[in-house]
């Protein structure tokens, strides 16, 4: 096990990360929509008082999976309950979580007891969890296509970055290398580019890199805080979450955010919802619906 320096951007990554069940409302109100990105068109799925997070649509777009209380949910579209994931197998799950392009495989960030959080993977159909990352504090965010590679954002020596581990575990690779937080990486339907977000800047931005790290590209450049870029299963668009205001490098949740398309081709970003209460547990992991047209998220009510 690495046992690091912890520096500033360390104390306040975990910080942020540990304390946002402090920050959410007794009276909280959780809403799971999904939204037509074409048409705008939303439908409430469920709305419930109680704080859940992360919606993933699963690969045959039958349900959306969710974490609340540590756990995974099935959701079906109807709004019906399907049961937890592996529960006697899953537990203190944060919302990092997500399939593997074939559906098989369900790969989770879990927050380790004296540790923090750590990537496993666990057949969807049932089975034991295996640990992927020793090393911590690592959550996942991508798998490629073919399956066989996992990235994440993990912090190492005092420095947050991009990395990459085989998804049977094995050596991580360093994708990114510059000052300040590189988050939220995942890959394209067509494998050619990872998009992730950085505060590299001064201000996080939405960018993309090939596989392997190189041609590091800026997508955003407004005065919007930018994260968590989700390319669209025909690889033509990003959807992502913007908050208002400057986090200072953080995703806290209960702040002012908006969801917004970004078309790759002509690079002409349009809003895809009103400005809600959300942030944190709103748009993190990969949501888009498999026939792209759809995207999940939550948005709360306090």
């Amino acid at each position: 096990m690495n046992l690091k320096p912890i520096n500033l951007l360390s104390i306040f990554f975990l910080a942020v990360s540990s304390q946002v069940f402090a920050q959410v409302p007794k009276d909280l109100k959780s809403e799971l929509v999904i939204l037509q990105v074409e048409t705008l068109e939303e439908k409430t799925i469920l709305l419930e008082q109680r704080h859940f997070e992360a919606p993933n649509w699963s690969r045959e777009g039958d349900y959306l999976l969710i974490n609340a209380g540590g756990k995974l949910e099935k959701i079906g579209l109807d709004g019906s309950k399907l049961g937890e994931v592996s529960p006697e197998q899953i537990s203190r799950v944060n919302n990092d979580h997500g399939l593997s392009f074939d559906g098989k495989t369900l790969v989770y960030s879990r927050n380790d007891e004296g540790l923090s959080s750590r990537i496993y993977t666990i057949p969807l159909k049932g089975g034991k969890p295996k640990l992927i990352t020793e090393n911590y504090p690592s959550y996942w965010h991508g798998i490629s296509p073919d399956g066989k590679t996992l990235v994440y954002c993990a912090e190492r020596n005092g420095e947050w970055d991009v990395w990459a581990i085989p998804t049977k575990g094995g050596k991580e690779v360093r994708l990114t290398n510059a000052s300040g937080l590189d988050d939220g990486p995942e890959y394209s339907y067509d494998g050619k580019y990872i998009y992730f977000n950085s505060h590299r800047t001064g201000r996080m931005h939405a960018y993309r890199m090939k596989p392997d790290g190189t041609e590091q590209e800026q997508l955003t450049s407004d005065d919007l805080d930018n994260w968590f870029p989700h390319p669209s299963p025909d690889n033509q668009s990003i959807v992502y979450i913007s908050y208002l205001e400057d986090q200072k490098g953080a995703h806290p949740f209960g702040k002012d955010v908006k969801l917004r398309l970004m078309d790759l081709n002509t690079r002409e970003i349009k809003d895809l919802t009103p400005v809600f209460y959300g942030g944190q547990g709103t748009i993190n992991v990969h949501s888009w619906s498999p026939d792209g047209k759809w995207i999940a998220f939550v948005r709360y009510h306090k």
